[in-house]
């Protein structure tokens, strides 16, 4: 069975582009294809058997969609889990090209110990077949360094979430919903009675980080915070920036410095009334 799945994964690279990497080695973290209305994508991921639960505009002329389905739920129901339940899709109206988050690479970040292979690559083979001709971005890590990653000594590493709130579930997620008479909720997705995953709304000002370091990967946003067991946390912004723009110099990374210090005060905002 590994053996099987090892070969799909490698077949998915090579639809990739990525022709020189081994499946143990290279994987990319999106998969780029050709520009396709927002409402043409929406209408394709519906018919790979995913559910649209949002669309967001995280630049000018630039479109986030969100999309689960009944597997990525299951999967990010499991404990500390739940940003691995959702996918992402960058519809770029100015560079006329669209971005996917491989599952591979978010779903072995987000799930770390629990990553099952064959739920992912499953995932990977329903975005090939609905948008042919998809190839991996540069951006990317190495397989065995995805789940342990951190952009440097002292960074956070994905269990290092920021905690913005404790209380019951039934009064965090209260909170979130009439913070701003619910304008921040981009979309709640339920994933078992412990456990939810909200969409967030960060600061107009705040949000520029995407435009500034690289709109290609606008996916980022928008933002997510997990209510699960009595606490919303949501993932170290210096974690969560890198992951998603492994190119990232040190240098660029500077440029932002004030950014995931404002994104996690944004968050904060509604649980502190």
């Amino acid at each position: 069975m590994k053996k099987m799945f090892n070969t799909m994964l490698y077949t998915a690279l090579i639809f990739l582009g990525v022709s020189s990497a081994s499946a143990d080695e290279f994987i990319s973290s999106y998969l780029i294809g050709e520009h396709i209305e927002v409402s043409d994508a929406k209408n394709k991921l519906q018919d790979a058997g995913f559910e649209v639960i949002a669309t967001y505009s995280p630049v000018k002329k630039g479109t986030t969609i969100v999309f689960t389905n009944e597997d990525l739920k299951k999967e990010g129901a499991k404990r500390k889990r739940a940003h691995a339940s959702i996918l992402r899709m960058f519809v770029d109206d100015k560079e006329d090209a669209i971005s996917i988050t491989n599952p591979i690479y978010f779903g072995k970040a987000f799930m770390q110990d629990n990553y099952k292979q064959e739920v992912f690559a499953n995932q990977l083979e329903k975005l090939n077949s609905a948008f042919p001709g998809l190839k991996g971005s540069k951006d990317g890590l190495e397989l065995d360094d995805i789940a342990g990653y951190h952009f440097m000594v002292g960074m956070p590493y994905y269990e290092d979430n920021d905690e913005l709130a404790v209380g019951s579930n039934d009064e965090l997620l209260e909170k979130a919903k009439e913070y701003k008479k619910g304008k921040h909720l981009i979309f709640e997705l339920k994933l078992s009675d412990n456990s939810t995953l909200l969409g967030y709304e960060i600061g107009k000002r705040t949000k520029k980080f995407a435009k500034k370091i690289g709109r290609a990967n606008a996916a980022i946003l928008p933002y997510t915070i997990s209510i699960e067991n009595g606490k919303a946390t949501a993932l170290a912004p210096k974690y969560y920036i890198a992951l998603s723009y492994p190119l990232l110099s040190m240098t660029e990374f500077t440029t932002i410095a004030t950014v995931p210090g404002a994104i996690i005060r944004d968050l904060e905002k509604p649980f502190k009334k």
